[in-house]
């Protein structure tokens, strides 16, 4: 496993991210493991030098949170891990249970940390981009959890690349905590991120750790062409299915599996491959419910693709409207 620097902080991670979000008991996501089945994935993760693993609190309404947790001590000790949560969507039914208020971002790194009987986290980052929330109230909010040493940087996740600036701006402007992250959409399949917020991170020395980075399982295998779906998941993934809806999606696919037959490994160690080759990436979060997702993704941090098999994987693509700000 190969470590790099979070952007331009000193903080070290693994190339490759655990994505928790598949973890927690009692979910509602038929998917989702509970801390017995997550538990060897999390071991074998750790076994095979991932330190960096990334949470949110909405995720089984905040059971992922738990079983990050309680999972982690068990085989590293605090300082050898980074763990990244979230905050935006809405933990309950109330008007100020969600967003990024002053009000839901403090109770909510408290809430996050009692979860995960932690004292701070690495990397709390936005879930999303709050409209009713000025910009300059969530800063100082952020900055504050910071400075109260409940966080050591803070991130964001998708979202336009001018309100990203604006966000920037704003916390230099006031002298407050800049986001060192960037969690977006991005993967073979779409790729529309390329356009101007990879080149700002690049620009602005941001750290590029993409979700989605198998497009749902769809560069997996998941789903086919005429409709099949093939894992419980991807029967049950609504949202999966707002994101890929293009027949030339499946070009892209077909088109992975081609370069994966001829390098005799399955396509989603071509398809994270691909995506640890692109400028400015640091670390896709990779979701695991099987033993062999996670063996393919520390196979993909050691596979080198060649110009011709980059060129003959982007060759297919068709551009996207802008999918998963929302």
């Amino acid at each position: 496993m190969k470590y790099v620097n979070l952007g331009g902080t000193g903080l070290r991670v693994s190339r490759v991210c655990l994505g928790m979000m598949s973890y927690g008991n009692d979910s509602e996501r038929p998917w989702v493991l509970d801390e017995e089945a997550t538990e060897p994935i999390v071991k074998a993760a750790v076994d095979g030098g991932v330190t960096f693993f990334d949470t949110a609190d909405t995720y089984s309404g905040g059971a992922s949170e738990v079983a990050t947790g309680r999972l982690l001590p068990k085989y590293l000790k605090r300082d050898e891990y980074a763990v990244a949560t979230k905050v935006c969507m809405p933990m309950g039914p109330g008007e100020n249970d969600r967003g990024l208020s002053r009000k839901h971002i403090l109770s909510g790194i408290d809430a996050s940390l009692r979860r995960l009987a932690m004292d701070y986290v690495d990397l709390y980052q936005i879930h999303r981009w709050d409209y009713r929330t000025p910009i300059e109230e969530t800063m100082a909010a952020l900055h504050d959890v910071v400075r109260a040493g409940k966080a050591r940087y803070i991130g964001a996740s998708s979202m336009f690349a001018w309100q990203f600036a604006k966000a920037q701006h704003t916390a230099s402007a006031n002298g407050w905590a800049r986001f060192v992250s960037m969690q977006n959409h991005y993967n073979l399949v779409y790729r529309e991120e390329e356009r101007e917020m990879i080149p700002q991170c690049i620009d602005q020395g941001v750290a590029v750790i993409p979700w989605s980075p198998l497009a749902r399982g769809l560069l997996a295998g998941t789903r086919s062409r005429a409709g099949e779906r093939r894992t419980v998941r991807s029967g049950s993934d609504p949202f999966g299915d707002s994101l890929y809806r293009q027949a030339t999606d499946f070009d892209v696919v077909d088109r992975c599996a081609q370069v994966a037959t001829e390098r005799a490994v399955p396509p989603a160690q071509v398809a994270l491959a691909w995506l640890l080759h692109r400028p400015g990436v640091t670390a896709p979060i990779v979701g695991a419910t099987r033993l062999g997702h996670l063996e393919d993704a520390l196979a993909a941090e050691e596979l080198s693709l060649t110009a011709d098999e980059m060129h003959r994987l982007e060759e297919p693509y068709v551009p996207h409207p802008v999918l998963g700000h929302l």
